[in-house]
């Protein structure tokens, strides 16, 4: 969790100074659901995100060197150097991606699950995708198919209670999105999302599920960002006492809380465990961004590749 929100941290400072561009969502205060979630699928799972995908690209395992370098554009990036921070993507590892569309990678993740249920693979497809994506069609769509078809999806809801800059209540008639998951025929329940270890449990008995009925399952993760809704959002629609109260709930600190009061480590030793996990991590960080500022953007020659006539024919470029 420190290690993605550093990350974050290092991103934000980096778009400021104009070396990061684009778009750019942060997930800080979210982290528990990364590394809950996506720390609990094995490796041959699949996983589907949204635009606010960097925590769940680094739990995954993609290098950060290589998130980083996607993030400046560069052509050793993740996706080339072609998708920044709202396209992250490695097939290797069975991360597809990050989806710039709302909603955009539900039909995505039923199409993998059930190539995997067609060809026998056992693997579970997660998608994750926030309460803003419950209110479009493909939501519908998606879970009424799995359910129908008997697909191993693991729909997870990041509800952080705000689709961009619209409240839950103001967007949604019945605010219990687990109720109305139910109503597709989906097993379904809510999790503290700025848990780490509920989190964790939650989706652990949300796999055995799905890998032992071969049906899908839903969760909903309550959590709430720390920062805007994007780099270019100020923010104006929360109270910032609302935000301030939620931050008593940051998962981080709560977890090293935690293993004291549970008698698993004193607080000396926590203290000193935090801080190698700090030293450790800035060094990670600060070599990554000093790969990707070397790494070399993508030729021009290239530009054209992967790029199409409506004919289906490559394009070829002329002087």
């Amino acid at each position: 969790m420190i290690r993605i929100r550093r990350f974050e941290e290092k991103c934000a400072e980096l778009y400021s100074a104009t070396k990061i561009r684009g778009f750019l969502h942060l997930c800080i205060g979210e982290e528990a659901v990364a590394v809950g979630v996506v720390g609990a699928l094995d490796a041959h799972d699949a996983i589907v995100s949204t635009y606010r995908e960097h925590g769940h690209a680094l739990a995954r395992g993609v290098p950060m060197e290589s998130i980083m370098a996607e993030m400046f554009g560069r052509a050793t990036g993740c996706s080339g150097g072609r998708g920044g921070s709202m396209h992250l993507f490695d097939a290797s590892r069975r991360f597809y991606g990050g989806n710039a569309i709302v909603a955009g990678g539900l039909p995505v993740a039923v199409g993998l699950a059930l190539a995997d249920h067609l060809t026998g693979d056992k693997a579970v497809t997660a998608c994750l995708f926030g309460d803003g994506a419950f209110a479009e069609g493909e939501f519908h769509e998606s879970a009424n198919l799995a359910a129908l078809w008997h697909l191993p999806v693991l729909f997870c809801c990041e509800n952080n209670r705000y689709a961009m800059g619209t409240a839950l209540a103001r967007e949604h008639a019945e605010t219990d999105l687990t109720a109305r998951a139910a109503a597709y025929g989906m097993v379904a329940w809510s999790v503290d999302g700025m848990d780490v270890l509920a989190v964790r449990e939650a989706t652990d008995r949300a796999l055995a599920y799905v890998r032992s009925s071969g049906q899908p399952c839903f969760l909903e993760l309550r959590t709430y960002r720390f920062r805007s809704h994007s780099m270019y959002d100020p923010d104006r629609y929360r109270d910032k006492a609302e935000i301030e109260h939620w931050k008593q709930s940051d998962p981080i600190p709560a977890l090293a809380s935690r293993l004291v009061s549970e008698g698993l480590m004193t607080a000396a030793e926590v203290e000193e465990w935090l801080a190698e996990i700090e030293s450790e991590v800035a060094t990670e960080i600060d070599e990554a961004v000093a790969v990707a500022e070397a790494a070399p953007l993508e030729p021009v020659e290239d530009l054209t590749r992967f790029v199409t006539t409506a004919a289906g024919d490559p394009v070829r470029r002329t002087s």
